[in-house]
């Protein structure tokens, strides 16, 4: 992989800088973010297409183990926390005027904490290092989605593909009913998942050694600060931050359920005789390989392998010509996700299509 390939995944950091110029510029100047994602991207995206070359077995090591790669998300998550205490400033000091700029502001601020925020919160919460899981909990304490360490890793990955996974969209869903099932399903997951595990070892579900507890209170404590900061810098009460805070989160962790909906929607694995579900395969994701999103999105796309070997590193994740692939990159698929019926004309049959041709085919 070249040096231009590693250093195009700075083009995340474009997205912020646009929500700060379009601040400055006024007005409607704040939806430059939302309309460079939802529509300059997603023209080039399909303009460029696919880039399916994977790094070869001879290099994965070497490529594995650049430091470049990793410094890139530690470099996005001291950004982000930059940003976000900037954004508390702009709206705690009534910097804001108008609808239209607080709507574009705080979709634009979504588009930073969830559209690429979470995605590295994502690729870090999988590592080993304390260090990178610390940047990720740190992340998602921005988006008030703190839950999603402990359901993604031990709930989701375990029973993808499955009917009892949240963040598995089933066939005909659309994305409005499966949002309701896997933002208040995960959550409650998570806690079982949680409980449970106290009460192995002998623990009260009901103490401060239940991380679920501090994933709750957290979000809460940062905004009140900030909240609290703002006013006795200012002078006066004001609510402007924690209406804010929420709605950028509530943005954010919508784009993450988009996200879930696009990745799985439809792939089911099947239920052996012994009542277990087959091994989770490089089958079991939707996949695509559009270069310039996969540069925003930290390779994410690249989904069926980061099931298959959720340690890998985003920088090695490979493209799978066998999965079922996406017609085009996540911000397009995000914008068609909003429209059911266009979605279920678009994908299902490909969905059919993919099952019918490859999937049975190799199962058999």
């Amino acid at each position: 992989m070249n040096t231009m390939n590693k250093f195009g995944y700075c083009n995340a950091f474009i997205l912020p800088l646009l929500v700060v110029t379009g601040f400055y510029m006024g007005g409607y100047w704040n939806w430059m973010a939302g309309v460079f994602v939802f529509g300059i991207l997603t023209i080039i995206d399909n303009w460029i297409g696919l880039n399916p070359e994977n790094v070869s077995d001879a290099n994965q090591q070497q490529v594995e183990n650049d430091k470049t790669y990793r410094m890139l998300t530690y470099l996005w998550a001291m950004a982000q926390t930059t940003f976000i205490l900037w954004a508390a400033w702009v709206v705690g000091s009534g910097k804001l005027s108008g609808w239209e700029s607080w709507a574009g502001f705080t979709i634009g601020s979504g588009l930073v904490t969830g559209g690429i925020g979470i995605t590295v919160a994502h690729e870090l919460g999988h590592k080993k290092s304390s260090w990178e899981k610390f940047l990720s909990k740190l992340l998602l304490m921005q988006v008030s989605y703190m839950h999603f360490y402990v359901e993604h890793n031990r709930g989701h990955h375990v029973l993808v593909a499955t009917p009892e996974d949240p963040a598995t969209a089933r066939k005909g869903q659309t994305f409005y009913s499966f949002w309701i099932r896997s933002v208040f399903e995960g959550y409650i997951h998570a806690w079982q998942l949680e409980n449970e595990s106290l009460k192995r070892k002998g623990k009260s579900p009901f103490s401060f050694q239940n991380p679920m507890i501090a994933y709750a209170l957290l979000p809460i404590i940062f905004c009140a600060v900030l909240t609290i900061v703002i006013n006795i810098y200012n002078g006066h009460i004001s609510y402007a931050f924690p209406i804010f805070f929420i709605a950028q989160s509530i943005t954010a962790f919508s784009l993450l359920e988009a996200v879930n909906y696009i990745e799985h929607y439809g792939i089911v694995r099947k239920l052996l005789a012994d009542g277990r579900y087959e091994r989770v395969n490089p089958f079991h994701s939707w996949n695509t390989s559009h270069k310039l999103s996969n540069y925003y999105l930290f390779q994410l796309q690249r989904h069926s392998d980061h099931h298959v070997n959720a340690i890998k590193r985003y920088q090695t994740l490979n493209h799978y010509d066998e999965s079922p692939q996406l017609p085009f990159g996540y911000p397009t698929m995000t914008l068609i996700a909003l429209f059911p019926p266009l979605w279920f004309r678009l994908i299902d049959p490909l969905l059919d299509e993919w099952k019918e041709k490859v999937y049975l085919a190799k199962a058999a």
